[in-house]
């Protein structure tokens, strides 16, 4: 089969398009055929050599992927040959023709969604759910501020959000993103390259701020998040990519938290939460990921450039 494989930790070029071995499931494995695979920004991380995480090299990149399950090793009883799921990681790396799973990992893909916007789901979704409901503990009629809701995670988060009936605001760096926010569920859409914006977010709550930040670029806006919340306010930190130096009293005012977390570190009981309301909000038609762009597996290392641009627009997946 082929497969992106990184020999060594770098930019973007050390991936390369190669042909290896197809995996074989062994007991309580599976093997999926790719149909698409998500591109997240911790794998240009990993990539790279700077995440927490460092894979063994060399090694194929990838943890969201959607496609049909090709073969399942002894011992498999949740998923059969010929289903349609999505993937929430992966033991041989989603960047390839076929992928190997545990059984736990595939998970059944409702058949409104397609097998770009399945790749779409674990990373971007998962972080989604487990931002609102586990970690912001959100309630209806409390107000979100989706920091970075044109990227695949925020749009999860406004549309999740909106379901949920809360209040949300979204900020997008172009009139493409800006438009793309509204039409997933934000109440409200600020321009966050505009000088000022924070004014206008706050004067929208009518003076007492929002309860809920989801952050996609803490090292960027966490200062500024601060001074947006109100009393008993919460920021969930999803994305970060430097140090930042804040001043503690505005959480102290405000009886405010900061709060972050990996889906790395996810609990079992968790892990099941999120999979059945993710797939509830897709059978139901609250979550529709959104798919900004294909792009071909062998071009895998522009995939890793452009995700790290601003003016993110959905999410980009690969095509083997």
């Amino acid at each position: 089969m082929k497969a992106i494989r990184v020999h060594e930790f770098g930019a973007p070029e050390v991936m390369k398009l190669e042909e290896i071995p197809t995996p074989k499931p062994g007991a309580g494995q599976v093997l999926v055929r790719v149909h698409a695979a998500g591109v997240n920004p911790y794998e240009g991380y990993q990539r790279a050599g700077t995440y927490a995480i460092k894979p063994n090299l060399p090694y194929t990149p990838g943890s969201d992927a959607a496609g049909v399950v090709e073969a399942v090793g002894e011992g498999v009883t949740k998923v059969k040959t010929g289903e349609r799921v999505y993937t929430a990681r992966t033991l041989s790396g989603s960047y390839a023709e076929y992928t190997l799973v545990a059984q736990s990992m595939a998970q059944p893909l409702p058949e409104k969604i397609s097998f770009e916007q399945g790749a779409s789901v674990w990373v971007p979704c998962g972080t989604a759910y487990h931002a609102l409901y586990h970690s912001a503990h959100a309630h209806a009629s409390e107000t979100v501020l989706v920091h970075g809701a044109s990227g695949g995670v925020g749009i999860a988060t406004v549309q999740l959000a909106r379901a949920m009936g809360l209040t949300v605001f979204g900020t997008a760096g172009t009139a493409k993103g800006l438009e793309l926010v509204i039409r997933e569920g934000a109440h409200r859409a600020f321009d966050h390259s505009k000088s000022g914006y924070t004014d206008e977010i706050l004067a929208a709550t009518g003076g007492p701020g929002v309860d809920i930040v989801v952050e996609m670029l803490a090292n960027v806006n966490l200062p500024a998040d601060m001074k947006l919340l109100s009393t008993n306010g919460r920021i969930i930190v999803v994305g970060n990519r430097g140090e930042v130096t804040i001043n503690a009293r505005e959480l102290m005012s405000r009886r405010a938290a900061v709060r972050g977390f990996t889906l790395w570190a996810l609990t079992e009981a968790e892990t099941a939460d999120i999979h059945a309301g993710l797939h509830a909000a897709m059978d139901n038609g609250t979550l529709r990921p959104v798919v900004g762009k294909e792009i071909p597996l062998a071009e895998a290392a522009r995939a890793h450039t452009e995700i790290m641009q601003p003016g993110a627009h959905g999410k980009i997946v690969l095509i083997p």
